[in-house]
C-alpha cells in the first residue's frame, strides 16, 4: 500500500489542523497498545494512524470526542439541580426525623468564634529544628 498523506485523509477531516490532532491523538493510543484496525506494513504509529482515517476504519467524530475527552481535568456530571422546594421538603424531612427520634445519633457541632481561633493558632508552637534534616 502506498504512503498515506495528508491529502488521501482531507475528504475525511475538513481541517488540516483538526487532522493532525486527531492522527496525533490516534497515534498516542496506538504507542500505547490499543489495538489498530489496518494491518501496520512495517508502518510507525503516526502513519497507522492515518491510514485507519483515510481507510475510515475509525470515525473521525469518535476520535474527536475521546480526544477532548482526554484533554479535560474537570468533567461535570449533569445531574439535575434540585429546585428549592425540593431543598426545603428534604429539610423538613431531616428535621422531622430528628425530631421524631429516628436518628441514633443526634451530631451537633462545636462553634469558635474568631478570637478563639486566633488564640488557638497563637498558641500553636513550631516544631523543634532536628539535625536530621
Amino acid at each position: 500500500m502506498a504512503r498515506v498523506t495528508v491529502e488521501d485523509c482531507i475528504d475525511k477531516v475538513d481541517n488540516r489542523f483538526e487532522l493532525v490532532l486527531l492522527a496525533g491523538h490516534r497515534a498516542r493510543q496506538i504507542s500505547q497498545g490499543a489495538p489498530i484496525t489496518v494491518p501496520r506494513d512495517n508502518d510507525k504509529n503516526p502513519v497507522v494512524a492515518l491510514r485507519e482515517i483515510a481507510d475510515e476504519t475509525l470515525s473521525p467524530d469518535d476520535l474527536k470526542e475521546d480526544l477532548i475527552h482526554s484533554l479535560q481535568k474537570h468533567v461535570e456530571v449533569d445531574e439535575p439541580e434540585a429546585d428549592g422546594e425540593a431543598i426545603a421538603d428534604q429539610t423538613g424531612a431531616a428535621v422531622a426525623a430528628t425530631d421524631a427520634g429516628d436518628a441514633e445519633e443526634n451530631i451537633t457541632f462545636d462553634r469558635m468564634t474568631e478570637e478563639d481561633l486566633l488564640a488557638g493558632i497563637e498558641g500553636l508552637v513550631p516544631p523543634e529544628k532536628s539535625d536530621d534534616y
